[in-house]
């Protein structure tokens, strides 16, 4: 018969480290060697790549553009439902855990790593181009070309382009990675996330390809950013300085963004991302104000509040919009374009749009679960979704509607600028307006921090994703962030050699293919663990605790006044716990080993409080361990507080924390009686929550008995 053991550990914090990161060398190699590949391929055979590369996206999009559609409409109405339902409460952490960083540096963050420098690029660029070559009204008449429908419109498509359908991808996978990182105590990757649905098979190869997946699909994804920046700012700078326009200063540029992303990235999220992103978000806020005053402020006022009536009007018939009938062009219905323009423009724009958004859709994710621990799945989701969009709303409405007046009163040659050369459009637009030289070097500098944003960002999570990191609040290390910031300017540099921005869009929209499938795998993984947090809620209140509802374990009177009048210090806590917690749960370990069970107990010193903390935890075959753990809990002494023996005006409560983190509430000052009933109460609760996942036909099936992920849960010392 097992007998329980109880282990001192020494040290604070609560625990042992769990390692350092090191790099997963399969995912780095087999990643890297793909990319450095296409990267010589684009260099030395550029012709043979531009034609292959056109091939393929032709294929692509004959074959897959309704798939590209349905995924991502999918994708919205998964995040909606996980936001609007019961599970929206579920928090991303311990449901003790609270948010690290506040809203404003929370929303700059997500931001400027999920935006970049393209926003400034499509905000003038697309709505000309829509305007110019408008597509197929929503409701399936085809508007006059430069006309006020076409005009109306414009703006709509680029805000459906840039808007909520992508930050839905970025939702999807931020909420995934922070729940299984931060909830169920996961490494911060791909594979964690597919675990509950291929159980220890994702340790090896299966799990390396989903890696090098989303490795690939990130790289391409920003570069595709950066690819879009450094023509940008080549020009911008060409303004300002007279720098020519060319691939030796675009590589100029490459080069600075390596150094600057490095150095940021190296200084981490707490100090140079944080940073960066705050600045950029000012300025970004700046040339905005400074545009709407210095064109018609009324007119872009106007047009603001109609763009956003459009687009809540037309963004369901838009979200399926395969414009399937247009295609059938030009036997019966013909487009005063030409041939195949409607093939061409959902290539050039929506596809193009989707399969960049799922391409950034892992790097963006991660980066958002790095800094969303805490918030729960409703909180993550409204804010991802509304925040970023708000600001994109008012921004390509302003400079979009800008764009647009100039065209209409007559300017021609603004318009060919847009279409023809779209990296000048933004800068064009610009040197409309008074003060020209100090506003074109103002958006110089947005454009550059976005660029550097992007490229810090994702430098940071590209090491993450080829690296084994044990725990979810560290990074893969400063090497593999240079190497990956040098890779990535590689690429860069090789798909402009090719064909520019174009040849970037096509590559994007052949690796967000692939990647696609692992969204789905991870909407469905995600589900059923959601599921399974709704099970463990219905266990608890059929088994809700009763340590002090009545009976002889009922707390009296005196004892509930007494535990509301004191705020006991150091001292006493730990000599409760030492005299009466660790007892009790000993007690109650006994019993359970007398069962058969496979019972530990653990007691180790809280760092700055010197308070044991006592855990009970036992081992359950092919089912989800249970624990029990009392840890102490420092707040400041309340100024109402007439009863009080704290020291250094802190107090302690003795919380009690399960799977999932506190449960609220404190036991300092039960009985052990008391405090073994309510332990008995909390495995009663477990054991229901276990009977009704057993039954449960959307539990995870086979590989149940593989989940050995979930002996290590979040620690309460996380937070």
């Amino acid at each position: 018969m097992s007998q329980p053991t109880r282990t001192t550990m020494t040290g604070g914090g609560g625990g042992e480290s769990r390692g350092s990161p090191a790099p997963n060398w399969p995912v780095l190699i087999g990643s890297s060697v793909v990319i450095l590949a296409v990267a010589l391929w684009a260099i030395l055979f550029p012709d043979n790549a531009d034609t292959a590369i056109n091939a393929v996206v032709s294929w692509v999009s004959s074959n897959f553009g309704w798939y590209y559609v349905l995924t991502a409409t999918i994708i919205v109405g998964f995040v909606l439902f996980i936001a609007i339902s019961k599970v929206g409460s579920t928090r991303l952490g311990p449901d003790h855990s609270r948010p690290h960083f506040n809203l404003f540096t929370w929303t700059a963050m997500l931001f400027a790593a999920g935006i970049g420098i393209d926003l400034m690029f499509f905000s003038v660029a697309e709505p000309i181009a829509q305007f110019v070559q408008p597509p197929s009204a929503f409701d399936g008449s085809a508007p006059e070309a430069e006309s006020i429908g076409a005009a109306r419109q414009a703006v709509v498509w680029t805000l459906f382009h840039y808007g909520i359908t992508g930050w839905a991808m970025y939702a999807l996978m931020g909420a995934a990675f922070a729940y299984f990182a931060y909830r169920r105590g996961m490494p911060l990757s791909i594979r964690s996330m597919l675990r509950p649905l291929f159980g220890s098979r994702i340790d090896g190869w299966l799990g390396h390809s989903v890696d090098i997946a989303a490795v690939l699909g990130t790289v391409f994804g920003i570069a595709t950013s950066l690819g879009i920046g450094v023509v940008q700012l080549n020009y911008g700078l060409y303004l300002m300085f007279g720098i020519p326009e060319g691939v030796g200063a675009q590589i100029g540029l490459i080069v600075l963004s390596i150094i600057m992303a490095t150095l940021s990235t190296v200084s981490g999220v707490e100090k140079g991302i944080r940073r960066m992103s705050e600045l950029n978000i000012v300025l970004a806020i700046v040339l905005l104000v400074y545009v709407i005053i210095a064109d018609k402020t009324q007119f872009l006022i106007n047009a603001l509040i109609q763009n956003i009536g459009d687009f809540i009007a037309g963004f369901a018939s838009m979200m399926l919009n395969t414009f399937a009938f247009e295609q059938l062009e030009p036997s019966s219905m013909p487009s005063p374009f030409g041939e195949g323009f409607m093939t061409e423009w959902m290539n050039g724009w929506t596809l193009f749009f989707w399969a960049w958004w799922i391409a950034w859709a892992p790097f963006v994710g991660l980066f958002l679960a790095r800094i969303s621990r805490g918030r729960t799945i409703r909180q993550f989701v409204t804010g991802v979704l509304i925040v970023p969009f708000a600001f994109i709303v008012i921004f390509v409405s302003v400079f979009g509607n800008s764009a647009l007046r100039i065209v209409a009163d007559g300017n021609s040659s603004f318009a060919d600028v847009a279409i023809n050369a779209p990296e000048r459009a933004f800068y064009s637009l610009l040197e409309q307006y008074p003060g020209a030289t100090l506003i074109i070097g103002l958006a110089t500098l947005v454009g550059l921090l976005f660029y550097v944003t992007s490229a810090d960002s994702g430098a940071l999570v590209l090491s993450n994703f080829t690296s084994r990191i044990p725990d979810a609040k560290q990074d893969g290390n400063t090497a593999l962030r240079v190497f990956w910031s040098l890779l990535t300017g590689l690429l860069t540099l090789a798909m402009l050699i090719v064909g520019g921005v174009t040849t970037l869009q096509g590559a994007t929209l052949i690796i967000g293919l692939p990647f696609s499938v692992v969204m789905y795998l991870v909407m469905v993984s995600l589900y059923r663990m959601l599921r399974r947090e709704e099970t463990y809620a219905d266990g608890y209140r059929i088994a809700m605790p009763g340590s002090i509802g009545g009976g002889e374990s009922a707390l009296t009177w005196r004892q509930r006044l007494a535990r509301a009048t004191q705020f006991p210090g150091r001292s006493a806590v730990d000599r409760y716990v030492q005299k009466t917690a660790c007892p009790a749960l000993e007690a109650i370990a006994a019993e359970l080993s007398k069962a058969g069970a496979d019972v530990t107990i653990a007691s180790t010193p809280v760092a700055d409080t010197g308070i044991d903390q006592v855990e009970l935890h036992v081992v359950l075959d092919d089912a989800e361990e249970f624990t029990y753990q009392i840890w102490p809990v420092e707040y400041q002494t309340p100024s109402f507080a007439f009863r009080t023996t704290t020291e250094k005006g802190v107090y302690y409560r003795l919380e009690v924390f399960t799977q999932n983190g506190s449960r609220g509430y404190d036991v300092y000052g039960y009985t052990s009686d008391q405090l073994i009933a309510d332990v008995i109460s909390h495995y009663e609760s477990h054991m229901e929550f276990l009977r009704l996942a057993e039954s449960d036909s959307s539990n995870l099936d086979e590989n149940h008995q593989d989940l050995d992920w979930q002996e290590d849960f979040p620690s309460p010392a996380d937070d």
